[in-house]
C-alpha cells in the first residue's frame, strides 16, 4: 500500500495503470481510476456497498 493509502487491484498486471485503486475512508471506502491518478474522480462507498461491489465483480 502506498503512503497515501491507495491500493491497486491485485488483478492488474505489474506496471499497468489501467486499474481501480481503493483506500479505506472515514465511513467506508473510496475508489478511483489509477490511470487518472490525482485527477480521477473519487467515489465514496459505505463498507456494505463496497462489499457488494466486490461480490458482484467476482461473478465476471
Amino acid at each position: 500500500m502506498r503512503q497515501d493509502g491507495w491500493r491497486k487491484s491485485s488483478r492488474s498486471g505489474a506496471g499497468e495503470n489501467a486499474c481501480v485503486e481503493a483506500r479505506v475512508a472515514a465511513v467506508g471506502f473510496q475508489l478511483r481510476d489509477s490511470k487518472l491518478g490525482g485527477t480521477s474522480p473519487i467515489f465514496s462507498l459505505a463498507a456494505s456497498d463496497f462489499t457488494g461491489l466486490l461480490r458482484a465483480a467476482e461473478r465476471f
